[in-house]
C-alpha cells in the first residue's frame, strides 16, 4: 500500500514538474525539503502527534516552507498532510527523485564487492555500465561484503547481476544436492 501511495503522489509531483518544466528545480527543492525532514526528527514528530488537528500541521508546513520552496512544492505538502499522508513524504519524495534521474538518463548502480574496488576498478566499470545500458551517466554506490569472497553483485532498478563467488558456490552446491549416486 505504501508503495502504491508513494508512486501515485510521486507521478503527480512529476507530472507537474513537467507541465510546469521545471523538473530540474523542483527536484532541488525536493531534495532540500527531503534533507529538512531527515535532519529535523522533531517535525515528523510534530506532524505525527495525533493531538495537533490537521489545520495547525498545514499551518506549520506553511511557516517552515512557504517562501523557501515553490508555492507548487508548498501545496503539494498541504495536500499531503491534509490527506494524512505525512508519514509517507519521505518514500514519496524518494519516488519522484527517483523518475527524475530516470527522465535525465541517470542510473543508479549498488555494487557490491568482497573487497575495496580501486579508482581505476571503478573507472572500468563505470564505462562498461554506460557502455552496456541506456543512461548517459550513473551514480555509483560502492560497499563491500567479504561473504561474497570474490566477484560482484551490482544492482541498476530492479535488476541484479551476481558473479559473486559466493553464488557460484550455492549453485554449485544446489546441483550437488540433486545429483542422485547410484550404486
Amino acid at each position: 500500500m505504501a508503495k502504491l501511495i508513494s508512486k501515485t503522489y510521486g507521478d503527480a509531483l512529476f507530472e507537474l514538474a513537467l507541465e510546469e518544466n521545471a523538473v530540474d528545480s523542483l527536484a532541488e527543492e525536493v531534495q532540500m525539503v527531503l534533507n529538512v525532514l531527515e535532519e529535523n526528527e522533531e517535525l515528523m514528530k510534530l506532524l505525527h502527534h495525533p493531538k495537533i488537528v490537521k489545520e495547525e500541521k498545514i499551518k506549520i508546513i506553511q511557516d517552515i516552507f512557504k517562501g523557501r520552496v515553490s508555492d507548487n512544492l508548498t501545496g503539494f505538502l498541504e495536500i499531503i498532510v491534509d490527506k494524512d499522508r505525512y508519514n509517507e513524504i519521505p518514500s514519496i519524495f524518494r519516488f519522484f527523485l527517483d523518475l527524475v534521474k530516470e527522465y535525465k538518463n541517470i542510473g543508479v548502480a549498488y555494487v557490491t564487492t568482497a573487497v575495496e574496488l580501486k579508482d581505476a576498478q571503478k573507472e572500468d566499470l563505470k564505462k562498461r555500465l554506460l557502455e552496456t545500458t541506456k543512461y548517459e551517466t550513473f551514480e555509483m554506490h560502492y560497499q563491500t561484503d567479504a561473504s561474497l569472497i570474490g566477484g560482484m553483485v551490482i544492482r541498476i532498478g530492479d535488476r541484479v547481476v551476481d558473479s559473486s563467488i559466493k553464488s557460484k558456490l550455492e549453485e554449485m552446491s544446489r546441483n550437488l544436492m540433486k545429483i542422485q549416486l547410484k550404486l
